[in-house]
């Protein structure tokens, strides 16, 4: 059939050959059209074969994968490399992607991660292809970057930041030919990944950073990008606290410029503290969501937050206030709150615990889970509110000259 995905297996053990060929035998759009012993066999082979997806084992004798997929992508440009291995290490992924895979798979894996894969690398460098054969004449206008990046950010935890921008995002992927990236910029302890039920090997905001250090380009964001079923592409946390140290400050501003060129909105959930690395999210933000609840304690925080933005010199445009459960009857109005800040709130999001627990618990957004709720139809017009077609930040005033110290502010 024309449409299935031709696959060229390459490993130099014969059971780890036919491993995958079984996995892929159950698959009706996947068609396993060979299997090589040894990287010059897969050149060999690739050449007469002309496969869509090349599966290649990275230890192997006299040529390695990574040798080989270097030669194969300047003779079979066609063909996409998938490469596996037992190690999953940063230097054996970076090396990989450089030398032109698009995808890494780490022994053993199982059907779905396998198929998965194989489907995604095929998708995006079909899309590729399109792109790139599509007359510039009759080619519409696209909405595609440069883009807006949406920081949302508390300057308290548990008001439900995370699960409002995973929800924000949703329901902006859920409008047609939109573009959307959700960063977890919780770089310690993010919860996007939870909440979306994903945890994928080697593919976090660290693994890419070491891959650009490395010299990759743009294309190389992509492999890192995780399509969830909401259409949303997710880049997580670091799977470790420890390694949230690899995202410096310079590393994120050039990732977030990166991802604004070539979507619609990059939404960013920053952890609920000042560091270095969030305020860089901060300064490169068109618009920063900042979250709230009627509680004292949210309220007071935010009020000293909105000083602190003065003082780093965001105009006030910049700043958007999301009010969370703001229905809930705590004997605090929102006249209150806004009285007390002393502006008023943007946006606000009604409090429906049933719907949002049960699907935090499944892994599902409740936007998914139950769109009709009040509270997905609030998420709903703040993803539209920031499609807004007001004018981004410009860029001088995103930037922070001479940065003073976050302890100078006392």
């Amino acid at each position: 059939m024309s449409d299935q995905i031709r696959v060229l297996i390459v490993d130099a053990i014969q059971e780890t050959r036919d491993h995958p060929t079984k996995l892929l035998g159950f698959e009706k759009d996947v068609e396993v059209v060979g299997a090589a012993a040894s990287g010059a066999e897969a050149l060999e082979m690739a050449s007469k074969l002309l496969p869509d997806i090349v599966l290649m084992d990275i230890n192997m004798p006299e040529m390695d994968g990574i040798a080989a997929t270097e030669l194969l992508t300047e003779r079979v440009p066609t063909s996409s490399v998938v490469m596996m291995s037992v190690q999953g290490e940063a230097d054996y992924l970076r090396r990989s992607m450089l030398a032109g895979a698009r995808e890494f798979l780490v022994k053993p894996f199982s059907s779905d991660e396998l198929t998965a894969s194989i489907r995604q690398v095929h998708a995006r460098e079909r899309e590729k292809i399109g792109r790139m054969a599509a007359p510039v004449v009759d080619r519409a206008p696209t909405t595609h970057g440069p883009g807006r990046v949406v920081a949302v950010f508390s300057p308290k935890g548990g008001v439900g930041r995370t699960t409002i921008a995973v929800n924000t995002a949703a329901a902006a992927a859920s409008e047609p030919g939109r573009d959307i990236v959700l960063v977890d910029g919780s770089f310690q302890f993010g919860d996007v990944g939870v909440l979306l039920n994903l945890n994928p090997k080697n593919k976090s905001i660290a693994d890419l950073i070491s891959g650009l250090d490395a010299g990759g380009d743009s294309d190389f964001i992509d492999t890192f990008l995780i399509t969830h079923s909401t259409g949303t592409k997710v880049l997580l946390a670091p799977p470790s606290p420890e390694m949230a140290e690899l995202v410096t400050p310079a590393a994120i501003r050039r990732v977030l410029d990166a991802l604004r060129a070539k979507s619609d909105l990059v939404i960013v959930d920053c952890a609920a503290a000042f560091s270095d690395s969030t305020l860089a999210i901060l300064d490169v933000a068109d618009v920063i969501l900042t979250v709230l609840t009627l509680e004292i304690t949210s309220i007071k925080n935010m009020r000293l937050f909105l000083e602190v933005a003065e003082q780093l010199g965001y105009p006030a445009d910049k700043m958007e206030l999301v009010l969370n459960r703001a229905d809930s009857a705590l004997g605090i109005r929102v006249a209150d709150v806004e009285h007390s800040i002393g502006r008023k709130v943007d946006h606000t999001v009604v409090s429906d615990g049933r719907s949002v627990v049960y699907a935090l618990n499944r892994g599902v957004p409740f936007f998914v889970s139950n769109r009709e709720a009040q509270v997905s139809q609030d998420v709903l017009r703040l993803a539209r509110a920031l499609f807004g077609t007001s004018a981004a930040v410009p860029v001088e005033a995103r930037k922070s000259a001479a940065r003073k110290s976050i302890f100078a502010w006392r």
